[in-house]
């Protein structure tokens, strides 16, 4: 490797999944099926939210906004990979990386605490259900909102922090399909030691931080409804929590998977096509996991599908 630094690199390289051509085919054709199915899915969601005043509660005022931030998150990453593949260029600038990792670390972390306030939101619902109303009030409910997505843009602002200080070689390929920060390191000539430290702790407490709180919450939701006399009620109310907890599963389970995975394979194309398990598979399978566990969400979805096709 020539180990000629360079401070601010004009571009950087995507690799993608693969250099087979065929396969790249493939490819696009699949992450456009799943880019189209996450967007027009979670567009859904937030229409039937919007559309049917029985779901302006808090519960779904979170998901809408998780809906809209899964549907930005694969807009960053997916739509740059495949003009790539059907463009044959895989470069991509210094700003549109420095971008694209920022974004993507705001989105992330956002989702993390989004599930940590809707898992917050079930425990104050199942424990408190006198006091939900006035405990779970709409001025309360956007302030959680805020202060996650402040706290999500202090994390996106540390990674690109991070970005803009390492000194880069003239080695410049990403094996990835988007600007990951942690690929991003590995092509630093030096000092990327100290930044995969800082980027663990980050990880740790942004994403740790929420998870210990849904674990909280449900610990106290689990023994309340212990404690309640009819089978019917214990129903209802995990009912209400399966979807939530499908999500959290979902997510952090695909997010440890990619992690373990990216320290076993010391290969960064699989681990690419790992990540596409946490990044992509989860925004797009979120939608589903709502409306068909979810009778209200199924009702409103029906409304909407109707409208649409009558105007149609």
């Amino acid at each position: 490797m020539d180990i000629e630094n360079k401070s601010v690199p004009s571009e950087f390289f995507l690799r993608g999944l693969t250099d087979d051509t065929e396969l790249e085919s493939l490819i696009f054709g699949l992450f456009l099926g799943m880019y189209l199915i996450t967007v027009f899915g979670n567009i859904l969601i937030m229409l039937a939210i919007y559309c049917d005043s029985h779901l302006h509660t808090p519960m779904y005022l979170f998901l809408c906004h998780l809906s809209f931030n899964d549907m930005y998150l694969v807009s960053i990453t997916v739509p740059k990979m495949l003009v790539n593949i059907q463009t044959q260029d895989q470069r991509i600038t210094y700003a549109g990386c420095l971008s694209q990792s920022f974004f993507v670390a705001v989105c992330t972390v956002f989702e993390c605490f989004l599930l940590g306030v809707m898992a917050y939101d079930r425990y104050v619902a199942i424990c408190y259900p006198l006091r939900y109303t006035v405990l779970m009030n709409s001025c309360f409910c956007i302030i959680l909102v805020l202060i996650s997505l402040f706290i999500s843009i202090v994390n996106g602002l540390l990674h690109s922090l991070m970005m803009l200080h390492l000194s880069f070689c003239s080695d410049l390929e990403i094996f990835h399909f988007f600007c990951e920060i942690a690929q991003v390191i590995k092509l630093a000539c030096s000092g990327s030691l100290i930044y995969n430290i800082l980027m663990f702790v980050t990880a740790f407490i942004f994403a740790g931080i929420p998870l210990l709180g849904i674990i909280f919450s449900y610990i106290h939701i689990v023994s309340t409804v212990l404690k309640m006399p009819s089978s019917e009620g214990k129903y209802k109310a995990f009912f209400t929590c399966g979807s939530h907890l499908s999500v959290v599963c979902l997510y952090y389970g695909t997010g440890f998977g990619v992690y373990i995975t990216s320290e076993v394979i010391d290969s960064p194309r699989e681990t690419a096509v790992a990540s596409v398990m946490y990044s992509i598979v989860p925004p797009m399978m979120n939608p589903f996991i709502y409306s068909l566990r979810n009778r209200d969400m199924k009702e409103a979805l029906k409304k909407v599908i109707t409208r649409i096709t009558s105007l149609l």
